[in-house]
């Protein structure tokens, strides 16, 4: 594991999560620190090679934290960056295409074939990690949205329903327990 690269991603992550350039502020860098983790997980349990799930789960949303006008095609500009980075860290050429593919294919709102275990485990877990963020859901909803109660609790609860949707059929499985167990807190 080159824990290495790893703890540098995660410093330059969170250096660009900091700036104010970056339209999503923090909440972004703590998204994107749950997808690791879910990724990490996942990597496990479905026996995929956890450090290329990792470097692209700290990667998939460089785009977007780096320069809001990638937005909508973060997916493709974020695994030129990560390109870029990780040939600047010595990273193995035929490693690095494959966090290019997990990145490229993350997006559960495009609807794009996973390839490979790895692409699953990052695709996945940047949807579950919702879950692990509801705070800046909330946070979304209310402050950035000005929403009143009632339509920031539906807010969320539509993100997160279609969040789990996204899921693969195993992970909808393994996640269910935490599903059911936020919709239940916000359906009181």
């Amino acid at each position: 594991m080159r824990t290495d690269i790893l703890d540098y991603l995660q410093q330059e992550v969170y250096s660009r999560c900091a700036k104010p350039t970056n339209k999503f502020g923090m909440g972004c860098y703590y998204h994107i620190e749950a997808v690791v983790k879910n990724g990490e997980l996942l990597a496990e349990k479905y026996g995929a090679d956890k450090e290329i799930v990792m470097i692209a789960a700290w990667l998939h949303d460089i785009a977007s934290i780096t320069d809001y006008a990638l937005y909508e095609d973060h997916h493709i500009h974020g695994a030129d960056i990560a390109y870029n980075l990780l040939t600047e860290l010595s990273y193995e050429q035929d490693k690095i295409e494959l966090v290019q593919k997990c990145i490229r294919n993350h997006r559960g709102s495009k609807q794009i074939d996973k390839t490979s275990v790895e692409e699953l485990c990052v695709a996945d877990a940047d949807a579950i990690s919702h879950f692990d963020s509801l705070p800046s859901l909330l946070y979304l909803a209310y402050k950035e949205r000005d929403m009143d109660i009632e339509k920031g609790i539906e807010f969320v609860k539509g993100k997160l329903e279609r969040s789990f949707n996204k899921l693969s059929p195993e992970s909808k499985t393994y996640y269910k327990n935490k599903y059911q167990q936020v919709m239940s807190v916000l359906n009181q």
